[in-house]
């Protein structure tokens, strides 16, 4: 057993647990052994019923307000095991600072993290607050309203129903987003060309509203993953990404985001997959797995999250990493989803159909996909034919472009490109 962010290890008791305690109760709660060592060995204390008194006076007398939090002996009276609740006042403090837990350490949150932990304990949301800039106009809301819900009448009613207005407070951080200019943040788009050295185009769309933001990704998308194929006398429209996927992703990116920090959303497209990092990591209350599944979802940006909903841009219901997931099924290389403390990032891979390949090719791109840099001896033992093909196949991919050659005699590898 090994100490964790959510889990630490106490030999002694000594105040500095408690910054520990204040921790637990501003996020996601977690567990403290008094007894044991740094490396996870029971040493035991002289006086477990001592101990209990003394770290039960230590927070009553320490934290404010009191956390939630509960003792049990353990070990035949040789360790305390403390588990320290998520509390629902925050922000927890010891000393007058709140703290978190980075890792397996316990740090002093800074000012803009502390500002998050006080709203969240008034169950406010950084877009329900009072909006700087309060000149603002909506000609894009309302032509998209009209558009995609026939809503004729546009007024302040209207911004009320949907939560973007108050008479108390006026216009929140919501309807600024929504709003035709702004002082927001919005998304950055690089395309590269054969690697990051080469970049084909740059387009940063920021400061308008991000219902604006959102088409203008759309159609760049439009304009390098989607292209048309003449039969007969049809056209049919064929697509190296899923538009669907990609618009999920970009409106996630823009409701679940966190908007009290200067950072772009950053789409960054390749002739192989598009990357989406967006700001923040994942709300307080959910998990990673619980993310990843679609089972829960929780709503950092409520009330764009209603706004895009009644438009039609996402399903209210969280069921967004779902829906990607399900338009790559049965394809050979998936979406990718990564979480970190303050990112998240969609990875949305070209749809093989989409490189022509024939089924053989098929067979060795998903070999490939896989792994790193393979010979054709690593190959040749997962195809259902001999060298002499495998290398044939591979010239093919490589005139297509759909694979890359490594070095030279016994020491060629090859790639996806």
């Amino acid at each position: 057993m090994r100490e964790t962010r959510i889990l630490e290890f106490k030999e002694t008791i000594t105040n500095t647990f408690l910054k520990t305690v204040s921790a637990f109760s501003n996020y996601d709660g977690g567990t403290i052994y008094f007894g044991i060592d740094d490396e996870g060995n029971i040493k035991g204390l002289p006086d477990v019923k001592q101990a209990c008194l003394d770290i039960e006076n230590k927070i009553n007398d320490s934290i404010s307000p009191q956390p939630n939090y509960m003792l049990e002996i353990q070990n035949n009276n040789r360790t305390i095991k403390l588990t320290v609740q998520s509390g629902l006042q925050k922000p927890y403090l010891y000393k007058s600072k709140a703290y978190k837990r980075n890792d397996t350490a316990t740090i002093e949150v800074d000012t803009l993290e502390l500002s998050r932990l006080i709203l969240e304990g008034k169950n406010i949301r950084f877009e329900e607050l009072p909006c700087e800039d309060q000149d603002l106009s909506f000609e894009i809301l309302q032509h998209k309203l009209k558009e995609c819900i026939q809503i004729e009448i546009f007024n302040r009613d209207t911004l009320k129903t949907l939560n973007l207005y108050s008479d108390g407070n006026g216009y929140n951080n919501a309807a600024g987003l929504l709003a035709d200019r702004n002082h927001f943040p919005g998304i950055d788009i690089v395309k590269f060309g054969e690697n990051i050295s080469v970049i084909q185009k740059r387009a940063i769309f920021e400061n308008i509203s991000i219902l604006e933001a959102y088409e203008k990704a759309v159609d760049m998308y439009r304009d390098y993953y989607q292209y048309e194929v003449i039969q007969g006398a049809d056209r049919k429209k064929m697509e190296k990404i899923p538009e669907a996927a990609f618009r999920e992703a970009i409106a996630n990116a823009l409701i679940h985001r966190v908007w009290d920090v200067e950072a772009q959303i950053r789409v960054l497209m390749f002739d192989d997959k598009i990357e989406i990092i967006s700001p923040g990591g994942l709300p307080a209350g959910i998990t990673e797995e619980e993310y990843l599944s679609g089972k829960l979802s929780i709503l950092r940006n409520r009330n764009l999250a209603n706004v895009f909903y009644r438009l039609g841009f996402v399903e209210i219901f969280g069921t967004g990493i779902t829906r990607i997931k399900q338009l790559y099924e049965g394809k050979l290389i998936l979406p990718e989803f990564v979480v970190s403390e303050n990112t998240i990032t969609i990875v949305l891979p070209i749809l093989e159909n989409a490189l022509n390949l024939t089924e053989d090719e098929r067979v060795i791109y998903k070999i490939l996909s896989k792994t790193m840099p393979k010979p054709i001896s690593e190959i040749e033992p997962y195809v259902p034919f001999g060298k002499s093909k495998v290398t044939k196949i591979l010239k093919e991919m490589v005139k297509k472009g759909v694979v890359i050659v490594e070095g030279k005699g016994r020491g060629t590898k090859y790639r996806i490109n």
